[in-house]
C-alpha cells in the first residue's frame, strides 16, 4: 500500500468516525428529549413539512354548539393540507396578511361532552407529516323555553307526518354534507339575514304546550311579516319549498361546508340553483310552520354541524384573519 492510499484510508475512517459520533449525539438528544429512541430517523431534505409546521386554533376551549378556527402555520411553499376536527372535512385557505399560515372553519356539536379531535396531514415532496390535538370544548349554558302552539303542532305526528318530517330533514341534512364538496363561494364578512333584534337565541330546550320535545337549534329574529330578509353571505339556493316545521324555507349553500337557512317565511324571493349575493334579498319574514308569530329562524351548519349562527359573525366577520391560541403539536 502506497503512502497516499495509507493516507486516504485513514481519511476515510476518520470521516466516518465523526458521523458516528454525531449519530450517537442525535439519538442521546433524542432519548433525552422525548424519553424514547425514534423509531425512524430520515434527512431533513426528506421532510414533508418539518418541525417547524405548528396546529393551533382559536378560542382556545370553543363552546359547545360554535364555530372555531383552525390554523396550521409554518407550512412550506407548495405544501398541500387535508384534515378534519371530529367528523368534518376542514377546507383550508390562507390566512390574510400571515404568511405560511392556512385557516379552516371547524365546529363542536352542541351535544359534545369529550374532547374533539383534530387531525391534519400535511404533504409536501413527495412524503406527508400528520398533526394531531384535541380541543376540549366550554359547556353551553341554555336555558329551556315553555311555548304555546296550536295542538297540532304539540303532539306527536302520526305516521304520514312522521314520513314528511323525515323527508324534509333528510333533504336539509343533505344540503348541509353536500356543501363540503361545494368550493367557498364567499370572501366577504358575513351579513345579519336582519337587522332586528334576537328575540329568542339559539340551543333553548323547547318546551311545547308542557312537553321538551326539541332544541332551538337556530336564532330568531324580530320583523313584522312583510320585513326584508337578506342572505348572509354569496350563495346557491339548494332548496326553495315549504316544510311542516318551518314553513317556506330557503337554504343557502355559502361552499366549503357551511350553509344557511332561513325559516318561517312569507314570501321566496328565489329558485332552487339561483346564485345570491351577500345582502340580497331572498324572501320575507313571516308566520308559516311551527310558529308562536311572525320572525325569522336563522339556521347556520358547517356540514352537519348546526351551530349557533353569532359564533359565524364572532369568527368570519373580520375574513379569518385574527391569530390563534398556539398548541403544541
Amino acid at each position: 500500500m502506497t503512502l497516499e492510499e495509507r493516507h486516504l484510508t485513514r481519511s476515510a475512517l476518520e470521516q466516518m468516525s465523526v458521523r458516528l459520533i454525531g449519530l450517537a449525539a442525535l439519538l442521546a438528544a433524542a432519548w433525552f428529549a422525548g424519553g424514547q429512541m425514534p423509531t425512524k430517523l430520515r434527512p431533513a431534505a426528506e421532510t414533508a413539512c418539518g418541525d417547524s409546521v405548528r396546529l393551533s386554533w382559536e378560542p382556545a376551549s370553543p363552546r359547545q354548539g360554535a364555530l372555531f378556527r383552525v390554523r396550521v402555520s409554518g407550512v412550506p411553499p407548495g405544501a398541500s393540507l387535508v384534515g378534519r376536527a371530529g367528523p368534518e372535512i376542514l377546507h383550508f385557505m390562507p390566512a390574510r396578511g400571515i404568511s405560511g399560515a392556512i385557516v379552516s372553519l371547524a365546529a363542536v356539536p352542541i351535544d359534545a361532552t369529550d374532547s374533539l379531535g383534530i387531525e391534519v396531514q400535511c404533504a409536501a415532496g413527495g412524503r406527508a407529516d400528520t398533526l394531531t390535538a384535541h380541543v376540549t370544548p366550554t359547556r353551553g349554558a341554555y336555558s329551556v323555553e315553555r311555548l304555546r302552539v296550536a295542538p297540532a303542532f304539540g303532539r306527536p305526528p302520526d305516521s304520514a307526518l312522521a314520513a314528511r318530517i323525515q323527508l324534509e330533514s333528510g333533504r336539509a341534512a343533505e344540503v348541509a354534507s353536500a356543501s363540503h364538496d361545494t368550493p367557498r363561494l364567499w370572501d366577504e364578512p358575513f351579513v345579519r339575514p336582519r337587522a332586528s333584534r334576537i328575540t329568542s337565541g339559539y340551543g333553548r330546550g323547547r318546551e311545547y304546550n308542557g312537553t321538551i320535545t326539541s332544541r332551538h337549534m337556530g336564532t330568531d329574529f324580530a320583523g313584522a311579516p312583510g320585513s326584508p330578509v337578506r342572505a348572509a353571505n354569496r350563495g346557491v339556493a339548494r332548496i326553495v319549498d315549504a316544510f311542516y316545521y318551518g314553513g317556506n324555507v330557503v337554504y343557502l349553500d355559502h361552499g366549503s361546508g357551511l350553509t344557511t337557512a332561513y325559516l318561517h317565511l312569507s314570501t321566496q324571493r328565489l329558485a332552487v340553483n339561483d346564485t345570491v349575493e351577500r345582502g340580497q334579498i331572498i324572501g320575507t319574514v313571516g308566520a308559516t310552520g311551527r310558529v308562536t308569530g311572525p320572525h325569522l329562524h336563522f339556521i347556520v351548519r358547517y356540514g352537519t354541524v348546526t351551530v349557533d349562527p353569532l359564533s359565524l359573525y364572532a369568527i368570519v366577520g373580520d375574513s379569518m384573519s385574527r391569530p390563534a391560541a398556539s398548541r403544541p403539536k
